[in-house]
């Protein structure tokens, strides 16, 4: 017996056709019927590929049809039972085998079966499990490092990570004379003591710098009289690790102590000060989108350029870089009979509306007597074609067809099972 997965999506929809992995009968299988082994040869399959059919629509290509063999048997037997408990929790279609050449494959390795076949137990499968959990090496720590000279300064970043994944981050400003090869040794050494600190026994170090992490490895000769006394310093800090390795990195692999250590080489500080806490986070849309949004001065947020094409006025207080972006932001705007519109990229007027209408817009489009509860992409593409238009059109669109109670009551049904199956029940 053979099978072959393929894939295909024509329809929108993930799916999966089978034809039937390479499958050696066993002396008792081999005097099955026609059909009984191929009931088999699916059960088995299913069985194998298990993670592939639980979340897609699966299309049964064969010559004769085994799905409505097992389920509309009138008398079942051990292993039909068996078999129809098995395949209840996928979603098979039988189409009929049309193509000869589309059968190759399969025809092929059912010819050459493999020989290390074992039966399959599907009644409990992995029993004696009893839990899973995430192993981790307590002894192997990781310290990543990096030295920076520049006309600002020098100065070093480490980031230590522990063997559950936590990044301790450490940099410091060198307020002497020093090479940039110096400040790499200087780097390494500070890591190394931090590890030590952290009473770590198993290291591993990675660094961008060539000339330290082969003379670490004392692949290289170290003649330099300034690098001698980093190396033996270093070299006896190691004893007292257990395992210390030194590894070289691509600068392109070791960004974030690049980042800390060009950091504290720029930063002036004093001699008792410490370092703010900076805090990094991500935006997904432009920073005028998160201002305009919000009407808390009780002006539209046209108001300023409709203000400017009128008057040709700057509102009070402004830079010269804002005055700047508030003419080329204008370019796009056309106002006529005191009402904005905004110039599509097809030159079509859209009109601007403030907070309170695109409400009631979002609220006539998606649900309202001709609404058809679309998604925020469609819904925010059928407002423009509306001839409406505000600076957070498309983020509102999805935001409201996230907060739509009928939208969620109604939508399809995810047939994936949160948790795996398990057979209950043994025939």
């Amino acid at each position: 017996m053979g099978c072959v997965l393929g894939q295909h999506d024509e329809t929108g929809k993930k799916e999966h056709a089978i034809y039937y992995l390479s499958k050696k009968f066993t002396d008792v299988e081999t005097r099955y019927t026609m059909l009984e082994r191929t009931c088999c040869a699916l059960a088995w399959t299913a069985h194998r590929l298990r993670q592939y059919m639980l979340c897609h629509t699966t299309y049964l290509i064969s010559k004769i049809d085994p799905i409505k063999y097992i389920f509309e048997k009138p008398a079942l037997t051990g292993r039909i039972a068996r078999w129809q408990v098995m395949l209840l929790e996928y979603d098979i279609t039988y189409v009929t085998q049309k193509a000869i050449k589309g059968s190759a494959l399969a025809d092929y390795l059912a010819n050459q079966p493999v020989d290390d076949y074992k039966s399959m137990q599907c009644e409990f499968p992995e029993e004696n499990i009893m839990v899973l959990f995430e192993e981790y090496d307590d002894g192997k720590w990781t310290l990543l490092f990096d030295g920076a000279s520049n006309i600002m300064g020098h100065g070093i970043g480490v980031v230590l990570i522990s063997p559950k994944e936590k990044f301790i981050p450490i940099t410091a400003r060198l307020c002497f004379d020093c090479t940039n090869n110096m400040a790499e040794y200087e780097a390494c050494a500070m890591g190394v003591l931090g590890a030590l600190e952290s009473k770590a026994k198993v290291l591993e170090v990675y660094g961008d710098s060539a000339i330290v992490i082969n003379q670490l490895n004392q692949e290289w000769e170290t003649r330099d009289k300034k690098l001698i006394h980093y190396f033996t310093y270093i070299k006896e800090l190691s004893l007292e690790f257990d395992k210390i390795t030194f590894h070289h990195v691509p600068r392109e692999d070791n960004q974030l102590v690049d980042a800390l250590a060009t950091l504290s080489s720029m930063f002036k500080m004093n001699q008792n000060d410490e370092i703010p806490s900076i805090k990094m986070e991500s935006r997904d849309y432009p920073a005028y989108c998160h201002v305009m949004e919000e009407e808390t001065d009780g002006k539209p947020w046209y108001h300023d350029i409709k203000h400017y094409l009128i008057n040709r006025e700057y509102p009070p207080g402004i830079l010269e870089n804002e005055k700047r972006n508030l003419r080329w932001l204008s370019a796009s705007f056309f106002v006529n009979e005191n009402i904005l519109y905004k110039r599509n990229h097809d030159m079509v007027l859209l009109r601007c509306v403030d907070v309170n209408e695109a409400k009631e817009i979002l609220q006539d489009i998606h649900d309202g007597s001709y609404g058809i509860h679309m998604n925020g992409h469609a819904m925010s593409r059928k407002i423009l074609r509306a001839g409406y238009y505000w600076l957070t059109l498309e983020k509102d669109c999805y935001n409201y067809v996230k907060k739509c109670y009928k939208c969620q009551i109604y939508a399809d049904n995810i047939h994936a099972p949160p948790v795996p199956l398990n057979t209950l029940s043994v025939p």
